[in-house]
């Protein structure tokens, strides 16, 4: 088994590092044999914020979430970003939670790779 950490920080739209994270992330957690968790900082909170309406044939983050967690991944926001955001776990995609700095440190030593994207 191997265990990767994905860490993700910008906002979901405006650039593509979002989707292109999940994208790479939600491909791993196909792989036989791995574990796969997201960590959310800054803006990139928003990209798993439930009901998203984005324009035709344009990426939606919140559905990619939701589609990497059907998968067995885990997505972690960083508590203190969604705060400075006016967020609450209530409106987080499925298999995303409010997570902290203590649990992304436990998922690092989890992980046999960190990757920031």
């Amino acid at each position: 088994m191997t265990n990767f950490l994905f860490v993700l920080h910008d906002p979901p739209y405006g650039t593509e590092r979002v989707y292109n994270g999940m994208r790479w992330a939600t491909e791993v957690a196909r792989r036989e044999g791995t574990e796969v968790k997201v960590f959310l900082f800054g803006d990139s909170v928003v990209s798993v914020v439930e009901g998203q309406k984005t324009p035709d044939g344009y990426y939606n983050s919140g559905k990619m979430a939701t589609n990497f967690a059907r998968l067995g991944g885990v997505i972690g926001c960083c508590g203190t970003c969604m705060d400075a955001r006016g967020m609450s776990e209530d409106n987080l995609t499925k298999g995303a939670h409010r997570s902290s700095m203590k649990e992304l440190t436990d998922w690092t030593e989890w992980a046999d790779k960190v990757i920031n994207v």
